[in-house]
């Protein structure tokens, strides 16, 4: 039987991810469909067939340590993890007013995720996160780049440039020291990151797949505010099928410690190859 989990699930592509593993994976097989909200949690779970209910807030480590000790007990591990879950921008709200929330959840989040359900991963299992095309080195300035050396950094020193990055914007500091005009640019380098230091750390060790995904642009309530045009953007379930294939098809050793979209790896480094043609998620 194969456990799988995707997190902030209960809508939008997190939604479709669930609902497309479950179908993959098939009858034999659990899929956890994660969310804050229980009675949206439990709705949207009602209505897939092997998804099973986790009321988890990603923002909290208690949440996320009580929710792997439920799968711990009830199973001894899991299979496959998505850490989907991100907080919103909003138009109405200054990037100062958001980054705190904005890299509690899609940051630590992700880095909470990896911290209590990496060691639950089987042998062979697989855990991705959420990310965007942003998420690459290229968007940072020269002097800013070190910040982010996954070839030498830990989880916690990830944790600790996002949380320094969060004081800079909230102090209106950001901007002097270099940083993007947008919190959006440095916390998805911050997720890549996470995901590059824990593959260099247990991919191989452990025979584990560990990568990051841009689904490119969705038509989802996060994006539909930042988009005047929304012709060219996916479905959820258009832009779930490319994740869920890296989920459940044979590994692409090529793609482990990466950023895939559409099956093409995003350079992480500034000089490297940027892929396909990127639109920002979220």
């Amino acid at each position: 039987m194969t456990i799988a989990l995707v997190t902030g699930a209960n809508q939008g592509l997190g939604r479709a991810i669930a609902a497309q593993l479950a179908e993959r994976l098939g009858p034999d097989s659990t899929v956890y469909l994660s969310g804050r909200n229980a009675e949206r949690v439990r709705a949207a779970a009602a209505e897939i067939p092997g998804a099973v209910p986790l009321v988890m807030d990603v923002g909290s480590g208690e949440s996320v340590a009580a929710a792997a000790a439920q799968v711990r007990e009830r199973h001894g591990g899991i299979d496959v993890v998505v850490s989907n879950a991100a907080a919103r921008r909003s138009a109405d709200r200054s990037d100062a007013d958001t980054v705190r929330e904005f890299v509690n959840t899609n940051n630590l989040g992700a880095t909470r995720m990896i911290r209590e359900f990496g060691p639950l991963l089987r042998t062979g299992g697989r855990f991705v996160i959420v990310a965007s095309a942003f998420g690459s080195l290229r968007y940072l300035a020269p002097s800013l780049r070190d910040h982010f050396d996954t070839g030498t950094m830990t989880l916690a020193d990830v944790d600790r440039e996002m949380l320094a990055y969060a004081d800079l914007v909230e102090a209106g500091k950001d901007k002097t020291a270099g940083w993007p005009d947008s919190i959006n640019y440095p916390s998805k380098i911050g997720q890549v990151a996470a995901a590059r230091v824990f593959a260099r750390t247990d991919a191989a060790a452990r025979d584990l797949f560990i990568g990051a995904v841009c689904p490119g642009l969705v038509d989802t309530e996060a994006s539909r505010p930042w988009f005047t045009d929304m012709a060219q953007a996916q479905s959820p379930d258009e832009a779930a099928a490319d994740i869920v294939k890296i989920l459940v098809d044979p590994v692409r050793p090529a793609f482990i410690g990466q950023l895939v979209q559409h099956g093409v790896v995003i350079g992480w480094e500034a000089d490297s190859d940027a892929g396909p043609a990127q639109a920002q998620r979220r």
